[in-house]
């Protein structure tokens, strides 16, 4: 009897690995993918986009297949320039919804799509049973974690009836979260990154014409990409032993250095990119504790860059007042019979202030901090001891082959994880040209017999 593998999680990863698997597995392999309806073969950050919403890659190097990364750009047939545009994130979700579909039609395993939500999974004698939001439970003997980020938490400060008001929208990528702002409310974003920018860039092309207020702890927005795709840039040869010997503070001088001698800073940025995940894997707790604490936001924003269309428009907001970005802390919201009061801290400043808004949106971005989500699942999952939780909050702890540890630290047989949820490990693992070389190499090992002498090690490949 064949093995029954089911990945949960049918955004990018999910998708990817069950395409991946389509391809290697024989007839007697079942593979059952579970996801969300509304976002299905897509994932939220594609299926979940509005039409004004750009990718933030260049369309010739998001293909799924790691072989072929100018796959998506092949599919529309683009030229050249179309291969160097930053496309409609739409367009991106039908691409991959259509190469999972025929993937699954040639395959010879048995392949189940359940498009409802998974709620539990735990432990048994053959392997994991899992239960679905229907009331649907079944059994499996492998389990790929594909859940992507998790849902952000209410933001501290928010007071208990702010917390369940319509005027507070802690997940903007609900469908018509927006649809209730009218368009003179003063809005209060708490983010600056790239989920800023969509719910600015969505407000924008409803006609939104109220202020808009975005904070953060630095104040810093995404920087943009430019319009024609710059020369490589090469690594000195100092740069690239401080990338070896995993010297943060060397690296971080050699870049400057390399900037200063007219290097540009994207080609800069761009060309570490390889060494991201070594790098990472060389750094002790200390280390990766203060880069998240004083670089995390400068490296965001410099490396998770929008199309320059999106900036274009986002500084046009900017230039004629209608948004602004600060460098500031929310302290407290709350709901009181005269609106929405905020206190807020500029940073720097020991004094508060008060503020009034009509609408307070969480925009935090990612996350992946496992100990504190409210996901049925992986929380279900963690309280029962089946996943440990990375000390600085970068989702779940697993071995060099991704397979999941326990509370106690050891390796779960079945049980693995990919995507954003590995970043306390790769830190560079949310992109499409990590995570497709992750899903090939991870499903190359699903399908390998249950008795291995010498694993294959997903880290050296995806590193």
């Amino acid at each position: 009897m064949g093995k029954h593998i089911t990945v949960i999680g049918a955004g990018f990863c999910g998708a990817a690995l069950v395409r991946e698997l389509a391809f290697r597995a024989d007839a007697a392999t079942r593979i059952t993918l579970v996801g969300m309806a509304d976002t299905f073969g897509s994932g939220i950050a594609y299926g979940a986009a509005r039409p004004e919403h750009l990718l933030n890659v260049r369309a010739r190097d998001l293909g799924i297949d790691a072989d072929e990364p100018g796959g998506f750009a092949d599919a529309l047939h683009l030229g050249e320039a179309g291969r160097q545009a930053f496309l409609p994130r739409l367009a991106f979700a039908d691409y991959l919804r259509g190469e999972l579909e025929a993937a699954m039609a040639s395959a010879a395993a048995h392949i189940v799509c359940k498009p409802q939500e998974a709620i539990a999974a735990e432990r048994t004698q053959r392997g994991y049973r899992i239960f679905l939001a229907d009331g649907e439970a079944f059994d499996s003997d492998q389990l790929v974690l594909a859940v992507g980020a998790l849902a952000p938490q209410a933001l501290p400060g928010v007071g208990p009836r702010l917390s369940v008001h319509p005027r507070y929208i802690g997940w903007p990528w609900q469908p018509g979260a927006l649809d209730g702002i009218a368009p003179q409310a003063r809005v209060l974003i708490v983010g600056t990154g790239l989920t800023m920018v969509d719910v600015a860039l969505s407000l924008q092309a409803r006609g939104h014409e109220g202020g808009l207020h975005a904070i953060s702890r630095r104040g810093l927005a995404p920087q943009a990409h430019v319009a024609a795709a710059g020369p490589v840039v090469e690594l000195p040869p100092a740069l690239q032993q401080a990338l070896r010997q995993g010297d943060l503070g060397a690296v971080l001088r050699g870049v400057r250095a390399l900037v200063a001698t007219g290097a540009p800073w994207r080609g800069a940025v761009d060309a570490l990119r390889p060494h991201l995940q070594p790098l990472w894997r060389r750094l002790d707790a200390r280390a990766r504790s203060r880069f998240l604490r004083h670089l995390r936001p400068y490296w965001e924003a410099a490396r998770h860059r929008v199309a320059p269309g999106a900036a274009q428009t986002l500084q046009a907001l900017r230039d004629n007042g209608q948004l602004q970005l600060e460098a500031a802390r929310l302290l407290r919201a709350r709901w009181t019979p005269e609106g929405l009061e905020a206190v807020l801290r500029r940073r720097g400043e020991a004094e508060s202030r008060t503020e009034r808004y009509d609408v307070l949106i969480r925009a935090t971005g990612l996350d992946t901090d496992i100990d504190r989500t409210s996901d049925p699942l992986i929380a279900g999952m963690r309280e029962a001891g089946l996943l440990q939780a990375d000390p600085l909050g970068l989702g779940v702890v697993v071995d060099a082959d991704f397979r999941v540890r326990d509370a106690a630290g050891r390796t779960l047989p079945g049980l693995y994880c990919i995507g954003p949820l590995l970043r306390g490990m790769l830190w560079e693992i949310t992109a499409v040209p990590e995570l497709r070389v992750a899903a090939r190499t991870l499903a190359r090992q699903l399908l390998e017999p249950a008795r291995v002498t010498t694993p294959r090690s997903l880290l050296r490949v995806v590193g």
